[in-house]
């Protein structure tokens, strides 16, 4: 059984919850930043907003990205593909339909208001965003998220083998 990914809703929760966390708290101002310059009230700005945008991520990744990847990972994942070819294909495609979101509506939720502007600069910003956010997802988000679900049923299994002796 892998012992990498969740194996239940409550550890999906959490597994959700790490990465996003993560991804809010490091996507979020990198991408300010190299829009906005780099500087403490740049940063601080972007830390009033990342409540809001938390809380957007997680909706487009139950409600969008989710059941989308879900759909399309079957037609590129073939049964003989391994783990690591599966969470790569996985983050490219949730970052992918999440990026192209985020990246019209993240300067909507920064500035506050509804603007074209930001379509018009769609094919300017997103290449640059999905680059942030794919190397965050691929270097940090995931593999922390791994890591604490390996060591989530690693203590279960040891809690379990404890008992039976």
């Amino acid at each position: 059984m892998e012992t990498r990914l969740p194996r239940n809703a409550k550890e999906g929760i959490l597994f959700l919850l790490i990465i996003s966390i993560i991804s809010v708290n490091t996507i979020a101002p990198i991408i300010t930043g190299l829009e906005r310059g780099f500087s403490k009230e740049v940063y601080l700005e972007t830390l009033k907003m990342m409540p809001i945008m938390w809380v957007i991520v997680v909706i487009f990744v139950k409600l969008v990205a989710g059941p989308l990847v879900g759909k399309v990972m079957p037609k590129f994942a073939g049964q003989g593909d391994g783990f690591n070819a599966k969470v790569l294909l996985n983050i490219l495609l949730n970052v992918t339909v999440l990026s192209i979101l985020l990246t019209i509506i993240g300067p909507w939720v920064g500035m506050k208001q509804i603007s074209l502007e930001t379509l018009g600069r769609f094919f300017q910003m997103w290449p640059r965003n999905f680059g942030v956010a794919f190397w965050i997802e691929l270097l940090v988000a995931q593999p922390l998220a791994r890591f604490a679900m390996k060591a989530l049923h690693s203590r279960q299994a040891s809690k379990t083998t404890k008992a039976s002796s």
